[in-house]
């Protein structure tokens, strides 16, 4: 069994998509990450460099967000997990939600994400 660190609703604006228009005028995207990652030392032992800093990850999340553009969710997700785990060692796992609340769909919703995970 893993233990989890959870970063929900970070946000940040940019430039991501196919259309012409999403790449000019850019728009939010919200990305919620869940780490695998075994906790007992830090639980321990309450040292930071046991585990991860969390705003560490948050920055990283931000960086990929307002980044060089993508055309596709799926592109922005694995970004971001291969940014995570070259980063963190100690990150065993990565699950990577990247939701675009303004796609531009024809039909009214409430919000498209793309959800991968992805292990060492």
């Amino acid at each position: 069994m893993s233990d989890l660190i959870s970063l929900i609703g970070i946000q940040g604006f940019g430039f991501h998509g196919v259309f012409p228009n999403e790449r000019s005028n850019g728009q939010t995207f919200i990305v919620d990450a869940y780490l695998s990652i075994d906790l007992r030392k830090a639980g321990a032992s309450d040292d930071l460099t046991a585990t991860v800093n969390y705003a560490e990850v948050a920055d990283l999340i931000l960086t990929e967000i307002t980044g060089s553009p993508v055309s596709l969710l799926e592109t922005l997700a694995t970004r971001i997990s291969n940014s995570i785990l070259t980063k963190f060692n100690l990150v065993t796992g990565v699950k990577i939600v990247v939701h675009k609340p303004q796609a531009p769909l024809a039909v009214g919703f409430k919000d498209v994400s793309v959800t991968i995970e992805r292990d060492r």
